[in-house]
């Protein structure tokens, strides 16, 4: 409670979230980092290229990826979490159940990242005002429609999102939402989203973008996920441009350079 009770996010500047994923079946990088010791190592080298926040997740979110139970998803996380915390870096926890949430906020996570902006599990948004913590709110759908304004659908999903954290007592100021590149969405449709990116700033929240490696990049390359590293930093240097105040990345070292130099340009001199 006590990080959660300090932790701020920053505003002088664009953030770099790593994605540490404690899965055997993520679409990028299930299997590489769900042993203790191998999370441990990749958050420390996370860390040395500059990650401001780590989103740790122990349940593969990818199209067609079967549920996990909640004992099984903290049986991953818990050798893991808690030494993570303990390295001095800002925790997530990618997770849209509120039992999950509330552990994972007790071992030291300040920021509950919710695939469901709240919406799936009724007891998150008590779950997150409790604790403390800051909470993404992401846009999601069960399936994609190519029918739908899209903008207008993630519209109304930030309505109810933010109508929940507010009845629930979280802060504004502990509010970010998330469009949620590939989630229940068209190829073109994610392309629509990037484009009118700036638009998502009239909910008046800080807007986190996540397209790293993800099947709108290899619709246009047609390259397999390892390789889609320039691609994810053409979509995120994009968000960046438009106003997007936070950037969830496989690859932390290139991303946080582009977020440096970006910076730099912004006050017109060397960014400290």
């Amino acid at each position: 409670m006590a990080k959660a009770a300090t932790y701020v996010l920053p505003t002088d500047r664009a953030h770099v979230m790593g994605i540490l994923n404690v899965t055997p079946d993520s679409f990028s990088d299930g299997g590489r980092h769900n042993e203790e010791q191998a999370a441990l190592a990749h958050a420390r080298a996370m860390i040395a290229e500059k990650a401001d926040i780590l989103d740790v997740g122990a349940e593969s979110t990818r199209p067609g990826s079967e549920p996990v139970v909640l004992e099984d998803e903290w049986k991953r996380l818990a050798p893991v979490l808690e030494p993570v915390c303990d390295l001095g870096i800002a925790v997530s926890i990618d997770t849209y159940k509120a039992e999950i949430a509330r552990r994972a906020c007790a071992a030291g996570a300040v920021i509950v990242n919710d695939v469901w902006g709240l919406q799936r599990d009724p007891l998150m948004a008590d779950t997150v005002a409790e604790a403390g913590v800051h909470v993404v709110m992401m846009h999601n759908r069960e399936k994609a429609d190519a029918a739908i304004d899209i903008m207008s659908d993630i519209d109304r999903f930030f309505e109810t999102s933010l109508r929940l954290a507010q009845s629930a007592g979280i802060p504004r100021e502990k509010q970010i939402l998330d469009p949620g590149f590939g989630f229940g969405k068209t190829i073109d449709q994610n392309f629509l989203i990037l484009n009118r990116f700036e638009d998502l700033k009239k909910h008046g929240q800080p807007i986190l973008a996540g397209a790293s490696r993800k099947r709108m990049i290899g619709a246009v390359l047609n390259v397999e996920t390892d390789d889609r590293l320039h691609g994810s930093m053409a979509v995120h240097m994009t968000a960046l441009l438009k106003g997007a105040a936070i950037v969830r990345a496989h690859d932390v070292g290139p991303h946080a350079d582009c977020v440096r130099m970006l910076q730099a340009t912004r006050l017109e001199r060397t960014a400290s």
